[in-house]
């Protein structure tokens, strides 16, 4: 619990500072007053989170590898493995960015976003876009740092990213009055701090990044595809379900949207820990497959569940209490403000359910059975978002798309949660027959 428990707190400080990027940016937005501001930056943030979902397919694929490197006690392996890890992750997500620009306006009109709030979105994302292979690369090297168990360096890594938008945020949009276009430039200039950290953690103080070719790193390919292909197309399925529930509430005007937009940024920073969790115990649970420790494995995955449902809770509890404050902060009316104090008082009560998802899905990955967390999260996107955000949002409006998210997160999560413990009880019985 103690191992779990660390890596998770050290992780979910660096995961969050990362949504806190996007927090600042919609906050101080926010402050100009303009509901179509706010609605902008969650349009451009629905796209964005299709490029990172493919990236940390890429961490959660390069963390495993290591892990079970370095649990094998092979550390030139893991050397070799981190190296074409961030060569084949960084070329991907730069031709995926380049195919991408061209598409940024069709892609935001299919969302639903109009007029001006269309333009202001698509100048955000012509900025932000290019610099998302840096940001990749970041997020690789902390997973990497992770691997060996230096949890507090891979937490400094993501940190740093926050810390400089923390600055460069209110300088660039009110300081220089740059507005949206200030808050693009900032998250740039965090991105490149969460390379430059992570490179220096990575490479100088732990020596985890080998030499690499290119023939090197495609003969490592099909290794890291074999974690990294099911990963993303799980991952993918997270982005793809918010387009819809982002699309389904368009028709409710701005407001509406620019709701949802601070409630894409309350998730993960209330919530970070979760995401952290199932960042933490793919290392963890990739050791101990490494050593054969199967009861290590199933203790891991216990504790992990416990950590969810007493973390969610207490979060829950937070948000139901400071709604009328976060409202009032973001300074937002309207149907925005109705669907954010639904979201604290209710809605946000189905995220314990989305945390038992994460960490089975991160079990999935890690143990060799990445096409369960494929389905169970492409499950979750479609027959659980689009059938009850459908009925939602005909029979509740734009308060009812949120409960349809959250019933299908509940019966989603609690299949998830059934499924992973079978895997690890099949995982130790054929290692005993083997044997």
């Amino acid at each position: 619990m103690r191992h779990v428990a660390v890596m998770a707190a050290t992780g979910s400080l660096g995961l969050v500072a990362i949504f806190i990027v996007d927090f600042l940016n919609l906050f101080y937005i926010a402050q100009l007053g303009q509901a179509e501001l706010a609605a902008a930056i969650g349009y451009a943030g629905t796209l964005l989170f299709f490029l990172i979902s493919i990236g940390i397919g890429f961490t959660i694929a390069a963390a495993a590898l290591v892990s079970r490197a370095i649990g094998a006690g092979d550390r030139t392996k893991a050397r070799r493995l981190a190296a074409s890890s961030l060569m084949l992750s960084f070329g991907l997500m730069a031709v995926l960015s380049a195919v991408l620009w061209p598409l940024l306006g069709p892609a935001l009109t299919l969302l639903g976003a109009t007029g001006v709030t269309h333009e202001i979105a698509l100048g955000f994302l012509r900025i932000v876009l290019p610099s998302t292979p840096i940001m990749i690369l970041g997020m690789i090297f902390s997973a990497i740092l992770r691997s060996v168990g230096d949890a507090r360096r891979s937490m400094m890594v993501t940190l740093s990213g926050g810390i400089v938008a923390a600055i460069a945020d209110p300088i660039l949009i009110f300081g220089f009055d740059l507005g949206v276009t200030g808050a693009a430039i900032a998250t740039l200039f965090s991105r490149l701090a969460l390379l430059g950290v992570g490179l220096h953690g990575a490479v100088k103080v732990h020596d985890l990044v080998g030499r690499t070719s290119l023939g090197d790193a495609l003969g490592d390919a099909r290794a890291l595809a074999a974690i990294a292909v099911p990963a993303v197309l799980t991952n993918v399925a997270t982005p793809v379900g918010n387009a819809y529930i982002t699309s389904a509430l368009a028709p409710f005007g701005d407001d509406a949207v620019a709701g949802w937009a601070v409630i894409g940024r309350l998730i993960p920073v209330a919530f970070g820990a979760l995401f952290a969790l199932s960042g933490a115990i793919g290392p963890i649970l990739g050791q101990n497959l490494g050593a054969r420790r199967y009861d290590r494995v199933q203790r891991a995955m216990t504790d992990s569940f416990v950590l969810i449902a007493g973390y969610s809770l207490v979060a829950w509890a937070l948000l139901f209490g400071l709604r009328g404050w976060i409202i009032q902060v973001f300074g937002i009316g309207g149907d925005a403000a109705m669907l954010v104090d639904s979201f604290c008082a209710l809605i946000a009560g189905s995220f314990l359910f989305n945390g038992f998802l994460f960490v089975a899905n991160a079990a999935f990955n890690n143990l060799g059975f990445p096409a369960l967390s494929t389905l169970f999260n492409w499950g979750k996107a479609t027959l659980g978002t689009i059938p009850f955000v459908w009925l939602g949002a005909r029979y509740g409006g734009a308060y009812g798309v949120l409960v349809g998210q959250g019933v299908g997160a509940i019966v989603f999560g609690t299949a998830a949660m059934i499924s992973c413990y079978r895997v690890t009880g099949k995982l130790a019985e054929r290692d005993a027959a083997r044997s």
